[in-house]
């Protein structure tokens, strides 16, 4: 008798994005493509998760509440876990925004513009996080 294959569970992207319809459309595309998704409303709360959990990657909205947005987030990460560094997506509706373009520039993180297609979404964070599992 063989044993069957073992599969190792995939890592999720954690997605911080603080718009519930936003969360969901997201969420739904990244997971019908064949990524787990682990959801937060928040900078802050996404630190905790960073903190104590594996993930394949990040994609994080620009402005989140909490007093942590996302260019807070990006450095964190840089500081605390450098692994996933290169592996965040950002999603904005506010491209023009000045400080959003210096942390563009400064980090160098892709960013997807809101709204988006779910094919050109899902083009960008295969490139950046790696294909699904």
């Amino acid at each position: 008798m063989s044993l069957p294959a073992f599969q190792p569970t995939p890592y999720p992207v954690l997605l911080i994005e603080d718009e519930p319809a936003v969360m969901a459309y997201v969420q739904a595309a990244l997971e019908r493509s064949g990524y787990p998704v682990v959801c937060c409303e928040s900078g802050i709360d996404a630190l905790r998760l960073l903190e104590k959990g594996d993930f394949l990657g990040v994609v994080s909205d620009m402005r989140t509440p909490g007093g942590v947005d996302g260019a807070q987030v990006h450095a964190w990460i840089a500081q605390n876990r450098p692994d996933l560094v290169s592996k965040i997506v950002f999603i904005t509706g506010d491209i023009a925004n000045e400080e959003t373009v210096a942390t563009l520039r400064a980090t160098g993180a892709p960013c997807v513009e809101k709204p988006f297609r779910v094919q050109q979404f899902i083009d960008v964070v295969s490139k950046t996080i790696g294909k699904a599992q």
